[in-house]
């Protein structure tokens, strides 16, 4: 009984440890959404490393972006485009940190974060990319009013 009573609170333990350490990294898995007079307003919070992630939505299925205004466009994992049954289009290169690389241009019916939503958006598929974080670049970006004040970003739209 006494090593049922410890597994189960290292179990516990363990469940509690892995939700804090995700929270860490995404503390944006709900965040504040306003809406007033047309315009939609979303307001995100760094991250412990300074970065701004959030859970979002392509073709209204749940993914977890990474704001990147350095990137052109969205871009997105292979294995995430496979599971989202995004068609690869033309073949592209791409500049990026780690040199030159070969992608595929695809569109994205829709691209949402909280109640913003574009349609008909640009992005490749990134057949290099490791991880399940999709970049959000400036194909979608570009479009809304951002406002970075302290460790808070304001999206408007």
């Amino acid at each position: 009984m006494i090593y049922l009573a410890w597994m189960l609170f290292l179990g516990l333990l363990t469940y509690g440890f892995n939700n804090y350490l995700e929270q860490q990294h995404n503390p944006n898995q709900t965040f504040d959404t306003r809406i007033e007079n047309n315009t939609v307003e979303v307001r995100l919070r760094q991250n412990r490393y300074g970065h701004y992630v959030v859970n979002g939505q392509i073709n209204h299925q749940p993914v977890t972006f990474l704001l990147d205004t350095g990137a052109t466009v969205i871009s997105i994992p292979e294995t995430i485009a496979s599971q989202l049954r995004l068609k690869k289009a033309h073949p592209v290169h791409s500049r990026t940190a780690n040199g030159i690389i070969k992608v595929f241009t695809t569109r994205l019916d829709s691209v949402s974060v909280g109640a913003i939503e574009l349609n008909n958006i640009r992005a490749t598929i990134n057949p290099h990319m490791q991880g399940t974080e999709i970049l959000l670049g400036m194909s979608f970006l570009k479009h809304l009013e951002m406002m970075q004040k302290g460790q808070e970003l304001t999206l408007r739209y």
